[in-house]
């Protein structure tokens, strides 16, 4: 379990101070849940968030502990280190909107007619209880040719969940290479 400590002040210079010492800053929240003001180790939070089993993933923060999921970060515009995290309290047999990874298997046989995979979403707005939705959607490209692409509506919606972003978005697709 990813363990991390209240921020006293939330102010910049305080935010500062603990970045310097290696925290990652970060807010969790959620309807009918009080906000908390919160600080993780950098390496810890990222190791954790990569090797995660499911969608949501347990954190302690003082004397509470929370199942969430990352709704948004903010990353350094030149480092790309990130450097701000919302994390939004996953409750149980509660309807709500989650953003999903993609992950595309498979090699586009339009690659070989001078194409070139372009992924537009990174990750798709699901409805549904925190139980239903997947850890990440799986889309195979291997059938993509060149100027093909996936759609929002070409997708399978996971059980007992919808696709909540406009059914003409394009996830991804292949295009003519330079």
């Amino acid at each position: 379990m990813l363990e991390g400590i209240i921020r006293e002040s939330i102010g910049k210079s305080n935010a500062k101070k603990l970045r310097r010492d290696g925290y990652l800053i970060a807010n969790i929240y959620a309807n009918g849940v009080e906000n908390v003001h919160c600080a993780f180790k950098h390496g810890e939070f990222v190791r954790t968030v990569r090797n995660k089993e499911t969608l949501a993933f347990p954190v302690k923060v003082g004397d509470k502990e929370f199942n969430v999921v990352v709704q948004e970060y903010q990353l350094h515009p030149v480092t790309g280190a990130i450097l701000h995290v919302d994390l939004r309290v996953a409750l149980p047999d509660t309807v709500s909107d989650y953003l999903v990874p993609i992950e595309t298997v498979g090699v586009p046989k339009g690659i070989k007619n001078k194409g070139v995979l372009v992924i537009t979403k990174r990750r798709v707005r699901v409805r549904g209880k925190i139980e239903d939705i997947p850890n990440k959607i799986v889309l195979d490209v291997s059938d993509l040719d060149r100027d093909d692409s996936i759609l929002i509506r070409d997708m399978e919606a996971p059980a007992n969940c919808k696709l909540m972003d406009k059914p003409h978005v394009s996830v991804c697709g292949v295009i003519k290479a330079r």
